[in-house]
């Protein structure tokens, strides 16, 4: 069995060189097959707990960066992070029915971000500090 240290530094070594910034427990498979399930969990809740990554949903990780008076924040948008997070389950997305109204001039409402079109019916929750992405299906236009 190898030691907790050299686990925490190969996921950290995994979050650096990864472009994106969604991490889901499958993007670690081979570390969980060559160590344990429990122990990747716990590298990871090791990096939440350095401000290395946050948890925005069950198994879905962000990166993170911290300003200098202290504040964590992801590295993107939660609607961004919720996309990227999305995609990496098969789900298709599309901007909401309020940025399609905002953009052509339909609707004086600046849109959030915090409403994607999907799909298929999406159970996951994913949100982070209060905010919360919502779904809606994909219409036609």
């Amino acid at each position: 069995m190898k030691s907790k240290k050299n686990i925490i530094d190969r996921v950290m070594l995994r979050i650096e060189k990864r472009k994106g910034n969604v991490f889901m427990l499958k993007d670690f498979k081979d570390l969980i097959k060559e160590y344990d399930y429990d122990q990747v969990l716990r590298a990871l809740r090791q990096l939440v707990k350095k401000r290395v990554l946050i948890r925005i949903g069950h198994g879905i990780y962000a990166k993170t960066r911290i300003f200098g008076n202290g504040v964590v924040l992801p590295n993107a948008t939660i609607g961004d992070l919720a996309e990227e997070a999305l995609q990496k389950l098969g789900v298709k997305t599309d901007k909401s029915t309020y940025w399609y109204e905002y953009n052509s001039g339909m609707s004086d409402q600046i849109p959030t971000g915090r409403v994607i079109a999907v799909d298929r019916r999406v159970r996951r929750k994913i949100g982070y500090n209060g905010y919360e992405i919502y779904y809606e299906r994909i219409k036609k236009r």
